[in-house]
């Protein structure tokens, strides 16, 4: 079968394609056709060797999102069926409650092989099965944007008339959209771009602010969600894709008591913030890396319930 894999040394530059032989399912175990894979900026940082030994060793076949359909069964498989579409998880262990360092190290594209080839052997247990109506391109892009968005918002508990401000129009940020909309929240989104706020706008986001424009943002943001006459002004989530960069701004922007989901470095790796303001205004400060299977399955349901469709950019041939 052919696959691309990086080889010889780190960096995108020593992608190649090649062959491997076809993998057979051992017990408890599913051979998949590959049909879609999705990119991410955590593919760039494993493909650079970026994180260290969590980027495991060469060869190595990167990539971690991917759709495929099942080709075989190994033994002892039940609850799957040869030609059913399903999506391997990024943390191929990490299936309920809280992650720990074992489920961390069992993610794809990194240390374990990827989804860049035409077939791939996983666990029964890392595989959940796609919504129906969305494309293989669409489906692809649910492991990491959208179960990481989900657990960004859903997953710190967005109520209807919550205000969530999404820093970007990401993957993840556009995800983050359509769940905070989904769940009945009031959105601001931010970018450098008019272009990108306006479609934020169509996409249903009620606030846009141009951060070139207007780099006092989180001052805006706490402005737009408290209305007049509001003593605890201020947004309810954040979804931090900017990292230290950002972050003194989104404290500006959040309220007494609300939470600043930090998944992102896009900004910087360090921060230079104020801890009194997260100390006595009680700002819970949660970081953000995915989620697991229990949670996919239950976004599943909810994109499927919804009608909703990812949003892709351009697809590659």
């Amino acid at each position: 079968m052919r696959v691309q894999e990086i080889a010889g040394d780190w960096g995108v530059e020593n992608l190649k394609l090649a062959e491997r032989p076809t993998p057979t399912p051992g017990p408890g175990e599913v051979l998949l056709k590959m049909k879609a894979a999705s990119l991410n900026y955590r593919d760039l940082v494993v493909a650079s060797g970026g994180y260290g030994r969590r980027a495991g060793s060469l060869p190595l076949i990167p990539v971690s999102d991917g759709v495929g359909v099942v080709e075989a069964l190994g033994e002892g498989v039940e609850g799957l069926s040869v030609g059913e579409r399903v999506c391997p998880l990024l943390f191929q262990d990490w299936l309920a409650g809280e992650l720990d360092d074992n489920a961390s190290f069992s993610s794809l594209g990194g240390p374990l092989d990827g989804v860049l080839s035409e077939y791939m052997v996983v666990k029964a247990s890392g595989l959940v099965k796609t919504p129906e109506h969305l494309s293989d391109a669409e489906a692809a892009t649910l492991p990491c944007a959208g179960l990481t968005a989900w657990a960004a918002v859903i997953g710190q508990g967005v109520k209807p008339g919550d205000t969530v401000l999404i820093l970007g129009t990401g993957g993840v940020a556009l995800f983050a959209l359509q769940f905070a909309k989904m769940a009945g929240a009031e959105v601001i989104i931010t970018s450098k771009s008019d272009e990108k706020l306006a479609r934020a706008r169509e996409l249903g986001a009620d606030h846009t602010i141009n951060y070139l424009q207007n780099p006092e943002w989180g001052k805006t943001a706490k402005e737009i969600s408290g209305g007049p006459g509001n003593n605890n002004s201020g947004v309810d989530i954040i979804v931090e894709t900017g990292g230290g960069g950002t972050l003194p701004q989104s404290l500006q922007a959040i309220r007494t008591g609300g939470t600043i989901s930090l998944m992102g470095v896009l900004g910087g790796q360090t921060m230079d913030a104020r801890v009194y303001s997260l100390v006595m205004r009680r700002v819970r400060l949660q970081g953000i890396t995915l989620a697991p299977k229990v949670d996919f399955e239950a976004m599943n349901r909810a994109i499927a319930l919804h009608r909703l469709r990812p949003i892709v950019d351009r697809v590659f041939p």
